[in-house]
């Protein structure tokens, strides 16, 4: 009779692991501060955007893929020439985030570290080209110019 009572209860033991183990991945994380494109094995990257809370998914076919869009500090330093020829040596401190409704799209052509392979190369390229604009004399005496002509151009 006692062997019965544990036989069962062993069974229903490992029914509620199997279970519990089924929902658990099924269930994912996306933190504050972030958000999440979720891969689908046989649609690939779907178009919407998930915010932050605890979400669903479909275990073994679908993946969230998650991004940080927090505002994050990136620090470019380049040594470039100036008009009149002069060596500078100028560090460029860019505060930026993704922007959420581009996510899929940044993911599927770009990837998740979009910020090392994009922004430094964008950034260093028009650090230079701005920086080449103007004499050594000028960066200095006209700092909010060049800082301006450099935010533009990142922007546009």
């Amino acid at each position: 009779m006692a062997a019965k009572v544990f036989e069962s209860i062993g069974k229903f033991g490992l029914a509620l692991a199997v279970a519990g183990g089924v929902v658990n991945s099924a269930l994912y994380n996306v933190d504050a501060g972030h958000r999440a494109v979720i891969f689908d094995q046989f649609r690939g990257v779907q178009d919407t955007v998930v915010g932050e809370g605890t979400h669903f998914l479909i275990p073994w076919v679908q993946k969230p893929i998650i991004f940080d869009c927090r505002s994050r500090l990136h620090n470019v330093p380049v040594i470039t020439g100036s008009k009149d020829l002069q060596n500078i040596n100028i560090t460029l401190r860019i505060l930026f985030q993704p922007v959420a409704s581009q996510l899929p799209r940044i993911f599927t052509s770009i990837e998740e570290d979009h910020d090392e392979h994009v922004l430094l190369s964008i950034t260093t390229e028009i650090l230079k080209s701005v920086v080449a604009h103007f004499d050594a004399g000028e960066l200095i005496t006209q700092r909010e110019l060049v800082s301006r002509q450099v935010s533009d151009d990142l922007m546009e």
